[in-house]
Formats: structure tokens, sequence, C-alpha cells
């Protein structure tokens, strides 16, 4: 399965963007070949920005419960953890 990223789903969404521009200017003075082909352009981007918005949903799902079983399992690990990004935190916003 191929790895979803934000960089690819912002690639996917661009094409998205373009073909449904390319369909409204298609069908603002014109009907026939050209609307055809760019209403399929359009459906095929969205179909496929879809299928990745679908997996990268999935692969978050399981990233989610992940963490959250390793949490029951560890939960002082995991304060402890907390805590750690909590105080470099504050210290970083505190040299500003």
């Amino acid at each position: 399965m191929e790895q979803v990223t934000t960089e690819k789903l912002m690639a996917d969404l661009r094409v998205v963007i373009g073909d449904a521009e390319d369909l409204l200017k298609a069908t603002a003075g014109q009907a026939g070949a050209k609307v055809d082909e760019a209403r399929a352009r359009a459906q095929e981007s969205l179909r496929a920005a879809r299928e990745r918005l679908q997996e990268a949903g999935a692969a978050a799902d399981a990233g989610m419960r992940e963490i959250d079983e390793q949490v029951r399992r560890n939960p002082w690990a995991a304060v402890g953890i907390a805590a750690g990004v909590g105080l470099i935190i504050g210290i970083l916003l505190a040299r500003k």
C-alpha cells in the first residue's frame, strides 16, 4: 500500500480544483466533447482524492489505536513523556 502524505493529498486537491475549473470554463459556453472530457477528468480526480483521503483516515485511525493501546499498557510512561514534553515546551516558550 502506498504511503499517503500531506503533499500527495494537497497535489490531489490541486488536480481536483484544476479539473473543476476546466469543467466550469468548458460549460460556460459550450457543450459536447470538451464538456464530457472535463467531466470525466473531474470525476476521476475526485475518485482518486476520495480514495487517498480514506486511506489517510484509516492510517490515522490505526495510529491512534496503537497509541491508545501503548498508553493503556504503560500509563506512567505516558504521563512521564507528556510531562517531559510539557516541560520542554514551557522552557522554550519562556525563553522568548
